[in-house]
């Protein structure tokens, strides 16, 4: 069970990697816990399949604040399914490409109103109710995606972009571990887009985008990427694991990376971040910073939402618990037995911030597409006890350096 640690020193869109002498680091300290959740958990590691990345920040220096970076169990070469973490990439790709269509004079923005059809000028969506006018908008969804993880939002994003854009764009920002296969919806093309209408407010075009046909061609080879002695098909269980090899695919530290550069995107070259201006990460912090409950369009204070639907670290477990000295950026995704959340979190009352990457799989009858996972009983407890430690140990630490 190894723990690396490193100090990352950084000057503007440069990078000094200086190892530390080695010590006990703060998730040496949390996974060895005596709490339940945790102590469960570390005694399957193996069955689990953990992964957690913690960066410390110190912001002494906004401009080129200092981060320590540890790690739990990281290996950047074994699959486990992100599954809606892809959201995160999406949404800042999404206004990327506004960014680029407004440069070439084309007029559109988040929250222009547009429809969606199939190659057959069927209609896929045209509305939105849950948009105070019924307009169906980029914003509007990137919303959706934030605050409930909203798949068919994700979906019309998907082809809006198109997957060989998305791919390209994430490896020309160096995110070489991550490949953005499919949608999330069963029997999905997702080699031909959907088509796409934009309109003006009196409902004249002002963009038309034709069905995009990808060349994308990939496969995930690594280790894993064949999980469990089982997984249901039609109904029926086959004796033989799943395959992930076409599944979409982000490394830990590519999702640490993806959120990094929308949190700090001075950190990373020009030709390494998303084109993005101060506006749209505004938004995208803004939006991924919020609990389920605090917006009102789209709506979620249904009884079928609470507070921290979309946090599974510090607060997954509990409900009415979220206060607003506590921010967390973040993006959670969970299936196939795999939780995962990758986030940012400020601690304002303590002027104490850090980024905290986890996986977790939880699939004890080692049957996959069968919905029995301990999500639960296991996976979210442990996520949440994880981000309870780490905040108090880094409260402990910068209490200890401040006296």
């Amino acid at each position: 069970m190894l723990t690396k640690r490193y100090l990352y020193c950084l000057i503007p869109l440069s990078f000094i990697f200086l190892q530390c002498k080695p010590s006990q680091s703060v998730l040496d300290k949390v996974m060895s816990s005596s709490n339940p959740s945790i102590k469960r958990v570390r005694q399957q590691l193996k069955k689990h399949e953990v992964q957690i990345v913690l960066t410390e920040i110190n912001t002494e220096q906004p401009t080129a604040p200092q981060l320590l970076r540890s790690s739990f169990q990281l290996d950047e070469e074994h699959y486990f399914y992100p599954a809606s973490t892809a959201k995160l990439p999406i949404a800042a790709l999404t206004l990327q490409k506004l960014n680029e269509l407004n440069t070439q004079g084309i007029p559109i923005k988040p929250t222009t109103a547009f429809e969606i059809r199939d190659l057959q000028g069927k209609a896929i969506q045209l509305t939105d109710t849950t948009q105070r006018e019924g307009k169906l908008t980029l914003a509007h969804l990137i919303k959706k995606i934030f605050l409930v993880s909203d798949n068919e939002a994700y979906n019309y994003l998907f082809d809006f972009l198109g997957r060989d854009y998305i791919n390209q764009e994430l490896e020309k920002k160096g995110l070489k571990k991550t490949q953005i296969f499919h949608k999330f919806l069963f029997g999905a093309d997702n080699i031909r887009t959907w088509e796409y209408t934009f309109f003006d407010e009196f409902g004249d075009t002002l963009y038309q985008q034709n069905s995009l046909k990808s060349k994308f061609n990939a496969e995930n080879k690594l280790s894993g990427v064949f999980k469990g002695e089982g997984f249901l098909q039609d109904g029926e269980v086959v004796k033989a694991p799943m395959d992930f090899r076409f599944k979409n695919r982000i490394s830990l530290l590519d999702l640490e990376g993806i959120l990094m550069r929308l949190i700090y995107p001075q950190l990373f070259t020009i030709d390494q971040q998303f084109t993005l201006n101060d506006k749209d990460l505004e938004f995208l912090r803004f939006w991924m910073s919020r609990s389920t409950l605090e917006s009102s369009s789209p709506n979620y204070d249904d009884g079928d939402h609470w507070d921290s639907y979309g946090k599974f670290f510090i607060y997954g477990d509990q409900k009415g618990k979220m206060t607003d000295q506590i921010r967390i950026y973040n993006k959670v995704g969970y299936a196939y037995g795999t939780l995962t959340d990758v986030a940012y979190i400020h601690d304002k009352s303590n002027n104490l911030s850090f980024f905290l990457t986890a996986t977790i799989l939880v699939n004890e009858n080692k049957i996959f597409n069968d919905d029995q996972y301990e999500f639960d009983s296991i996976g979210i407890p442990f996520l949440a006890t994880l981000g309870r430690l780490v905040l108090r140990e880094l409260q402990h630490k910068q209490e200890s350096v401040v006296e």
